[in-house]
Formats: C-alpha cells, sequence, structure tokens
C-alpha cells in the first residue's frame, strides 16, 4: 500500500455537506482532506440548484417579455436561443466554481480528487492511496433515480442531468413526477413554448407541501397551459424515432418528444464499503442519530445520504454541525422541520414547519389555527401582477408551528419565515414588527397581525 496520510478530518464526497464540513473544520483549527471524484461543489452547484434555478430565471425573462404590453411596454419576443440560455447558465456555475476552489486553498483543505472507498473504519483509499482520518465524514450525495424497467438513455428520456444540457427547446414534453424537480422543469419548459405535460402518481402536485398551495400551483399551471395528471401511475414507454409514446396505467397514452423521468433522488452509497466497515444502511440511506453519527464511532454522515429532506441547505447545516461536534462545541442538532424549502416553479412555493393537516394531525383539530392573507391585499403583489397567499398555522393560543407561501418570489420571504418558526414566535410578536412598505414581506406581517387578533388589510 503506497503513502499513508492522517487527517483529523477525513471526508468524503465534496458536494454541499462536504465541503461545509471541510471548511468549518479547517477554520476550528482541525486537519481536513476532501475527497471528491467529480468537482467540488457536487450536485448542487453544477447539476442541479444553480443551473436550473439559471433556466428558471430565463424563462421568466421569456414570459415578461411575451407579457409586457400588460405594464404598458411594448417588447417582442423572438424566441429561444438555447445556446445562449446554455451560455448564460454556464457561465454562473463556472464562477461560482472557481470561487470555490479558491476557498478549498484558503482554507488550506487538503483536495484529494478521485473515487474514494471506504476501506477500514477510518481509512479511505483513493486510486491505490490510503489515507486516515480520526473522524471520518461521509457526504457522497444523491442521484437521480428512476422506475424499475425505465431506462434513462438520455434522448428520448431524460433525467434532469440530461434536461440541463439540452441544445434545443423540445417541442412536448411529458414530465413524470409532480414533486420539485418535475414542476420546476414544467414550468420552465412552458415558458419556453414547450407543450407540456406531468404524470403525477399522488393526489395533486407538490405533494409535500401544504393541500392550499398545491391548489394555487394547479390552478396557475391550467392558466399557463401546463397539463397534469395525477393520482394515475406511470405503465411504460414507447421509443419512437421522433419521440415517446408514454401509457399510463388508465389506459390513457400520451405522444411527445421526451420524457423526463423526475421521480426523486436516490442516496449513492452503494459499493463504497460502507456496510462492509460496519455502517448500518436502511434501504441505501445511511443511518444516524441526531448528532449524525452513524453505527460506527468516529465515523459520520451529512446531506443527502441521510434520510429526510434532500436540500443543498439541509447539507451545508449538516456540515457545519459535524464540524462543530468534531471540535467539541456541542452543537444544537438540526431540525428538519425548523429547514426552509422552495420550489421555484411559477408561482414559487415557499414553506417551513408543518402542513396544516401535519399539526392537526399531530395536536388534534381543535388545537390548531391557521390563517391565509391574500396577496390580492398586497401592493408589491399587485405592482407584480402576482397571486397567490401567505398562510400561518399556529398551536392555538401557542406559537407559529408552520408558514406557508405561494407567488412571485415567495422564496426571498421564508427567510423570515424560518426565523419566526424556529425561535417559536408568537404572533403578537410578529405582529409589533415592521415590515417595509411596499414589500411582498407585508403579507407575512398582515397575516401574524391577523392571528394577533388585530387585522389591518385582511377582508372578513
Amino acid at each position: 500500500m503506497a503513502d499513508t496520510a492522517a487527517f483529523d478530518v477525513l471526508i468524503l464526497g465534496g458536494g454541499s455537506g462536504g465541503y461545509a464540513a471541510a471548511f468549518r473544520a479547517s477554520e476550528l483549527g482541525l486537519s481536513v482532506a476532501l475527497i471528491e471524484k467529480d468537482k467540488v461543489g457536487g450536485t448542487c452547484l453544477h447539476y442541479g440548484c444553480i443551473p436550473t434555478k439559471a433556466l428558471l430565471h430565463a424563462a421568466e425573462v421569456a414570459d415578461q417579455s411575451r407579457e409586457s404590453e400588460q405594464f404598458g411596454v411594448k417588447t417582442s419576443f423572438e424566441g429561444i436561443d438555447m445556446p445562449g440560455v446554455n451560455s448564460y447558465k454556464d457561465g454562473i456555475v463556472a464562477r461560482l466554481y472557481k470561487g470555490l476552489q479558491g476557498l478549498v486553498k484558503a482554507n488550506k483543505v487538503t483536495f484529494v480528487e478521485g473515487e474514494g472507498t471506504l476501506v477500514a473504519p477510518n481509512a479511505v483509499e483513493v486510486a491505490g492511496t490510503r489515507y486516515e482520518g480520526r473522524n471520518v465524514v461521509l457526504a457522497t450525495g444523491s442521484r437521480n433515480r428512476t422506475l424499475p424497467g425505465l431506462e434513462i438513455d438520455g434522448t428520448h428520456v431524460l433525467s434532469s442531468y440530461e434536461a440541463l444540457t439540452l441544445d434545443r427547446v423540445p417541442s412536448s414534453v411529458v414530465v413524470l413526477g409532480g414533486g420539485v424537480i418535475g414542476v420546476e422543469f414544467a414550468s420552465v419548459w412552458r415558458s419556453f413554448g414547450a407543450e407540456v405535460t406531468i404524470v403525477e402518481a399522488l393526489p395533486r402536485l407538490v405533494p409535500a407541501e401544504d393541500e392550499a398551495a398545491s391548489k394555487v400551483v394547479e390552478r396557475t399551471f391550467r392558466k399557463r397551459g401546463i397539463g397534469f395528471k395525477t393520482g394515475v401511475r406511470f405503465a411504460g414507454v414507447e421509443k419512437r424515432d421522433d419521440g415517446v409514446t408514454v401509457s399510463l396505467e388508465n389506459g390513457e397514452t400520451i405522444d411527445a418528444e421526451v420524457l423526463l423521468v423526475a421521480v426523486g433522488r436516490g442516496p449513492v452509497t452503494e459499493n463504497l464499503g460502507y456496510e462492509e466497515n460496519g455502517v448500518t444502511l436502511d434501504r441505501g440511506f445511511v443511518v444516524t442519530d441526531e448528532r449524525l453519527r452513524t453505527s460506527v464511532p468516529n465515523v459520520y454522515a451529512v446531506g443527502d445520504i441521510v434520510p429526510g429532506l434532500q436540500l443543498a441547505h439541509r447539507g451545508f447545516a449538516h456540515g457545519i454541525f459535524v464540524a462543530e461536534h468534531i471540535a467539541g462545541l456541542n452543537p444544537v442538532p438540526v431540525d428538519d422541520l425548523g429547514i426552509p424549502k422552495v420550489t421555484y416553479c411559477d408561482p414559487e412555493v415557499a414553506s417551513v414547519g408543518l402542513t396544516e393537516a401535519q399539526a392537526k394531525e399531530r395536536l388534534g383539530d381543535d388545537k390548531v389555527e391557521a390563517l391565509e392573507y391574500n396577496l390580492a391585499g398586497n401592493g408589491k403583489s399587485q405592482i407584480l401582477k402576482t397571486q397567490g397567499f401567505a398562510k400561518v398555522v399556529r398551536e392555538k393560543d401557542g406559537p407559529v408551528i408552520g408558514i406557508h407561501l405561494v407567488g412571485a418570489r415567495v422564496g426571498e420571504l421564508i427567510a423570515e419565515a424560518q426565523l419566526i418558526y424556529n425561535w417559536e414566535a408568537m404572533p403578537h410578536e410578529v405582529a409589533q414588527l415592521i415590515h417595509p412598505h411596499p414589500t411582498q414581506s407585508e403579507a407575512l406581517g398582515e397575516a401574524h397581525l391577523a392571528l394577533a387578533g388585530k387585522p389591518l388589510h385582511v377582508h372578513g
């Protein structure tokens, strides 16, 4: 065996969770090695959050240029230049990647490029070189899932990975899955001019969100001409030279140029030596306690391989937590319910905490109070010509336990909402805070004023 190098913290995977752990551990004076087979930044930066949001912004610009006359501005929409859109998207990713590589150097992290395998509870091997760590952090992330027998070929049947690199706008698309990834791509392609149909096995789009939010998304999607079939299962796909025919279990068929498979993401944990070295897995996910410790002493797991929300910012929080735990700082464990979620379709959906249904299930129907403040009463939302609501769920006579927002740009409001939830604020405490006018943030203020019993712009 070649050289052996020992580190305080040895991290397998350089995505959001891995690099956050590396930087925080280094700040705390620990020696760190970060092993990554592809590029630091992982799925989020290169194949996920960042490039998809760039496409969604281009889609928003396309819609605004088509619809500008409603604001008294005359423009003409001439079409989508996909090479131009991809160049814009790739430029953003490249700049962020360069910045991240600089941070790896600045933080004095030993970066090891190559595919790593856990070969002992305290060691990872990369291309014949063994790296040892007093603590090991598993941060190998997730990959696109598909359904049994449904093969992604990159031409007719795409995952989000191929969808991000298309050199054209497909004329028609079937999107399999109405969760976050599915509705975001459906939104982009519709704005770019494609005919889109979403197929979702569960009864509604964005099924993990509050039911009221799903209704607004579905209503807006109908207006936008996005087709969707909910409560129906995929049966199979037949490929033709010019596209695909998708069949559903109810006997329906849909013809389209491409099928996007957006049925979620699975953990990347197989063939990496995890189980062989005593790390307990459950359906591929790494089992941890609330302090992200695995079944093996001094081996931790962070991010998408830990059951729960698959979000880049959860990975960041996990990485920081584990670094601080290893350094002996006794940080507070990360609570999934306190993590804000955003779906960037048009309209945006953002939430934190419990849905109204979950709150009633936990506490009982009579112990929960919910209030929806319609954005029709919000000046800035009128200026933007957006519709939606701010919904606040509270424990009766108790704190706020859930906040749900729908409408243009509401993703920017969820940061305040997560403070309200995580600090267990009472509606009357939020009601006395002053929100700037005219902003959409006033919708949060108004909802809390109303819950505190002093509604201002709420129509009874």
